[in-house]
């Protein structure tokens, strides 16, 4: 497992790296300058379970929001910086607990240095980050196109770079929109990478097809023990992104925690709304999050017992009746109606009793 041996970096009050558990990341999507309605949403995506939060900053006044904004949140800010290092430097004076870098578009060596010089004064991790959309114009025409090997060859020359000058508290991220490549720059890089590696999939697109690729790339990824840190990006919402790398941590069991809920694709024996109540059960099961069970829901009241075996408690549906089921046995038949009344009151003295 690469991320049991990668270099232990504290971002705020959260440790990445060592073997510590993956941190889940996503980014505001509102103007960081609007403190109101950039705190509102950085609440909001902790209460949804972010662990560490990026904000890009383009300007001086947006840097300078960081202090206020910082006081009013629970999780690391880490500053999203483009081109101008300028950026840099007062996003750290201005309290951000990491910034992000690519050293390619930053400008000169001194003006890198002097990025580093400040975030050594003030002792916070460099994100050194390397997107396909931006690899050097020399390794592209060095390996014909944009290849995971030169994704890997311009992180790690930045790395060296930043090492030369004399710091090593590093987080490295490669990315690509391609999902393949994405995976395989990976598979090359950690065994070269000491530091600790963000992973997502950039640019995965709207939440359909964005999570079906983060999914697939993310699953390669970090079941080859490689990832400390994970951002699902999708256009729209960042909340959704946080439901989704929950639930990939989760499938791979890299995450305890919250109820999984599994349910029947649906046939010609379904007689209730399996569609309508399922959807229910995704919404309800959030409201006990600290219950690490799987709770089952089926369409019909012939295969539901079977089929949810396995399943810690699952209800079943019939025509104008169901089924409550726990570990594959009858525990009761119920009016359709009660079906998710009943599996709430479930819920909730399952969560009294794990609070005891």
């Amino acid at each position: 497992m690469y991320r049991e041996h990668t270099k232990e970096v504290r971002i705020g009050n959260r440790v990445i790296g060592g073997g510590n558990p993956i941190l889940i990341q996503s980014m505001t999507n509102t103007k960081t300058e609007d403190v109101e309605a950039t705190v509102a949403q950085i609440l909001e995506l902790e209460a949804a379970g972010c662990d560490i939060i990026r904000s890009t900053v383009p300007t001086l006044e947006a840097a300078k929001a960081l202090g206020e904004i910082k006081k009013r949140i629970h999780i690391p800010i880490v500053a999203d910086i483009h081109f101008d290092y300028r950026m840099a430097i007062a996003a750290i004076e201005n309290g951000a607990d990491k910034i992000r870098i690519n050293p390619g578009n930053i400008g000169s060596a001194e003006r890198v240095k002097a990025v580093v010089d400040k975030a050594k004064e003030y002792n916070i991790p460099i994100r050194v980050g390397v997107n396909s959309g931006s690899l050097e114009k020399n390794i592209v025409e060095k390996y014909g196109k944009v290849t995971a090997e030169g994704l890997v060859e311009s992180a790690l020359d930045k790395v060296k770079m930043i090492e030369d000058m004399g710091y090593d508290n590093l987080v490295v991220s490669i990315k690509s929109s391609d999902v393949l490549m994405c995976a395989k720059a990976h598979e090359l890089l950690a065994p070269k990478c000491p530091y600790p590696l963000h992973v997502g999939i950039t640019e995965a697109g709207t939440l359909f097809r964005g999570n079906i690729k983060s999914a697939i790339g993310l699953g390669i990824i970090l079941n080859q023990g490689i990832g400390d840190t994970i951002r699902v990006s999708l256009t729209g919402n960042p909340v959704n992104e946080i439901a989704s790398a929950k639930q990939i941590l989760k499938t791979l069991g890299l995450r305890k925690g919250g109820i999984e809920v599994v349910s029947c694709p649906t046939c010609g024996r379904t007689n209730i709304d399996l569609i309508g109540l399922a959807n229910e059960v995704e919404k309800m099961v959030t409201e006990f999050d600290d219950l690490d069970i799987k709770v089952a829901v089926m369409g019909c009241v012939v295969n539901g017992p079977g089929e949810a075996k396995e399943a810690d408690i699952g209800i079943a549906g019939g025509k104008g009746e169901g089924l409550l089921i726990k570990k594959g046995q009858v525990v009761r038949k119920l009016p359709e109606s009660e079906l998710l009344s009943t599996l709430r009151e479930e819920l909730a003295h399952w969560n009294d009793k794990a609070d005891e």
